[in-house]
């Protein structure tokens, strides 16, 4: 890390396409950054086998009462973040089991920290005071591959025996070398050279986006392609909990509200009452016994 040399890293390199990108009127601008975002998605294609195993694996963990803890600086830290505190509200899960760090702290999140992700102790530090365990799944994040912060953290998860997770958009990168898996979708040189809040942000977000939502499908959060453990916490998510059991059981909205008040807005637990025909208490336990999975306690009933 002392001998740095950014011009080796693809995601400080110049862009050949935007080299004028200044000069141009602002459709044209917006053009060229819109042709730069359609790389995006192939280059997380290529990476498609690599995430599916990390989904597995992360899920593997879960069942036994492990976390997905994301770890990064920057943008690449705020992207764990916010993806980790939209978990609760979409998949009803604890705070705990998706969480974010990022280096410098909570005051990092809305403005820069000098040198925060320089150093690997504070990342050790950092995961000591989550009580990580070997059933803990750690995802680094860093466009650059090469931040000591992540590092740091990934190489501590590694000693705890919990399974080590990049997403970098740099091949054969330190922090890819660190990891159990690699997820590294190259987009290639940024709009606004160094800038990897932009393609490389994007790029990250969709492999995030992937990982949780994959990891709670796997856990039997989603019927269908419905969010069945969604928390009726304002009115527009009450709203949504009705209209979610009338989809998965073909009830009217009346019906839906009646029975969700007697589980206590409980979307799961509604549907699978109205589709096994069976009382509250005898759902429950046939939703314990199969893991929450409704597809699974149907085939059982």
């Amino acid at each position: 890390m002392n001998n740095l040399n950014l011009k080796k890293l693809i995601t400080e390199s110049r862009n050949e396409n935007t080299m004028n990108i200044d000069t141009v009127s602002t459709l044209e601008m917006v053009k060229i950054i819109n042709n730069e975002d359609k790389k995006v998605a192939g280059a997380v294609e290529k990476e498609l086998p690599k995430i599916a195993i990390a989904i597995d694996s992360i899920a593997q963990r879960m069942h036994k009462g492990g976390r997905l803890i994301y770890i990064g600086a920057g943008t690449s830290g705020r992207l764990g973040i916010l993806d980790a505190s939209e978990c609760p509200p979409t998949f009803g899960t604890p705070e705990e089991l998706v969480q974010g760090i990022i280096a410098g702290g909570k005051e990092a999140i809305f403005r820069a920290i000098e040198g925060a992700e320089d150093s690997k102790q504070i990342a050790e530090s950092d995961l000591k005071s989550k009580g990580l365990t070997e059933n803990d799944a750690v995802v680094g994040i860093a466009a650059s591959g090469r931040t000591p912060y992540v590092i740091g953290g990934l190489e501590y998860a590694n000693e705890i025996g919990a399974l080590t997770i990049s997403v970098t958009c740099n091949d054969n990168s330190p922090v890819s070398a660190v990891a159990k898996i690699s997820i590294a979708p190259v987009v290639g040189a940024e709009v606004v050279t160094g800038s990897t809040r932009l393609k490389s942000g994007t790029a990250q977000k969709l492999v995030l986006n992937m990982l949780s939502t994959g990891a709670m499908i796997k856990l039997g959060k989603v019927y269908g392609n419905l969010m069945i453990d969604v928390k009726s916490t304002n009115e527009k998510l009450t709203q949504r909990a009705k209209l979610i059991v009338c989809e998965a059981t073909g009830i009217d909205i009346e019906e839906a509200t009646e029975v969700l008040s007697k589980t206590d807005f409980d979307v799961k637990l509604a549907i699978f009452m109205i589709l096994s025909k069976l009382n509250k208490e005898q759902a429950k336990i046939r939703l314990d016994l199969n893991k929450g999975y409704i597809a699974k306690a149907l085939k059982h009933n």
